[in-house]
């Protein structure tokens, strides 16, 4: 095997992937969710520089075109765990998510299937766009766990009357309330959004790869 830059880089992401979700149990919110936010957006930064300096630097391996989509598939697949855990099971997200899973799972077990003819299956551009589309909804539904958070941790021991007149802009804001929840709206609308369109784009790239290995599935 040889190991280069962008191997390292890989290796690196599919090592961070298990920490987006385990680090709920080991840090209290809302620093948890920062610290699980950070982790996967630079996870997701390394995703594009591996594969661009394995190009750019003609140092395209074995060992990272086994490990890549390894990599991808294990943060997409735990952070997904930890928002449903996190939003409470909610249909807008345990929905999308389930589309997501199905796909993923099909799709790598068609590959297994089809071994030495899985060629057939390259990742298109569509799919790009799909795991793109996937890693902007988890970030950003990511930021709007760790904002909510935040104000369950300002509003701790507060009079829900007080906490409500801040809200309303009635009472001093000291601990920027009202632009947290403003925020944590807009992320949660912009994240589900796009975490809809990830599941469209992952169900219609997973019926794609299932046409395209038809031909093989014949008796």
């Amino acid at each position: 095997m040889t190991w280069t830059f962008p191997n390292i880089l890989t290796v690196a992401r599919l090592v961070a992937a298990p920490f987006v979700l385990l680090i709920f149990v080991l840090l209290p919110r809302p620093l948890s969710d920062w610290v699980a936010l950070l982790l996967f957006v630079g996870a997701s930064v390394t995703d594009w520089f591996d594969g661009y300096l394995a190009r750019a630097w003609k140092l395209q391996t074995k060992l990272g075109a086994m490990l890549d989509p390894i990599a991808d598939k294990a943060m997409v697949v735990i952070a997904l765990a930890a928002l449903v855990g996190l939003m409470g099971f909610s249909p807008l997200v345990v929905v999308p998510v389930a589309l997501i899973l199905l796909r993923e799972v099909f799709v790598s077990g068609l590959r297994e299937f089809l071994g030495d003819t899985a060629g057939t299956l390259k990742v298109t551009k569509l799919a790009k766009w799909k795991t793109t589309v996937q890693m902007l909804a988890i970030s950003v539904l990511l930021a709007f766990g760790g904002l909510v958070s935040g104000i369950e941790a300002n509003t701790a021991g507060m009079d829900s009357q007080v906490a409500t007149a801040i809200l309303d802009g009635e009472a001093a804001d000291h601990f920027g309330l009202r632009w947290k929840a403003a925020a944590a709206s807009v992320c949660f609308v912009t994240g589900i959004v796009l975490l809809w369109a990830a599941a469209a784009l992952t169900a219609i790239t997973g019926w794609d790869y299932f046409n395209k290995a038809r031909p093989y599935l014949k008796d």
